[in-house]
């Protein structure tokens, strides 16, 4: 069995630079829904036999186009949301994303996992929603012959990809961005998870400390 990450589609909130990781606003330029369509276009033929979705719009979008596309429907899951940056939510000036950043750099340099901006989640919060989310994935499929398409965002991905693929670490995911419609696939193996593609790059051996 195989997993299938995909980050969405091209947004307004990346045109505005605007940190939007809650509810049902701005969702895909004309631009990203072009991207989802090129992307469903490349996997279509694959055996896909679910495809599920992040809850935050520019996902559902970009889901909705896969899933249409294959003639399957998607199901939503909080699991694969963005995680919530609190009170920097809509904001888009330069010291907002500098904040952003800290966080973000205290938790894959220095290892600070419950460090958090003020109302949002830390490192340890958005590990214990997806991980127990993907582990169940692959306990209730294991040995099916099928790929589970995986709609979410670039953040928590590169966050939480690490710790449950065997064969990439933080470090790698950091110097790796993820694009939009990027597919990052993994192969559910006996040793574990092993990520065969990263994009366009292909990760190798690389162990998580």
């Amino acid at each position: 069995m195989k997993l299938y990450f995909v980050r969405h589609g091209e947004s307004t909130a990346n045109l505005l630079n605007e940190i939007s990781n809650r509810g049902l606003k701005l969702g895909l330029t004309e631009k990203g829904k072009r991207q989802a369509s090129v992307l469903a276009r490349k996997l279509k033929g694959l055996p896909i036999i679910r495809v599920f979705s992040s809850p935050l719009l520019r996902a559902v979008q970009t889901a909705e186009i896969l899933a249409c596309e294959w003639g399957l429907a998607f199901e939503t899951a909080d699991a694969l949301r963005e995680y919530d940056c609190g009170i920097l939510e809509g904001k888009s000036d330069a010291a907002s994303w500098q904040r952003h950043r800290e966080v973000y750099e205290a938790w894959i340099w220095r290892r600070e996992w419950e460090k958090r901006l003020e109302q949002g989640e830390s490192f340890v919060d958005i590990r214990q929603r997806f991980v127990p989310f993907i582990e169940e994935l692959i306990q209730r499929h294991q040995g099916q012959d099928g790929g589970i398409v995986l709609v979410g965002h670039g953040g928590t991905y590169r966050c939480m990809l690490p710790l449950i693929m065997d064969n990439i670490d933080l470090h790698f995911a950091m110097r790796h961005p993820i694009g939009h419609t990027v597919a990052i696939v993994a192969e559910v193996r006996p040793a574990g998870l092993f990520c065969l593609e990263w994009g366009e790059t292909q990760p190798g051996q690389v162990g998580y400390p």
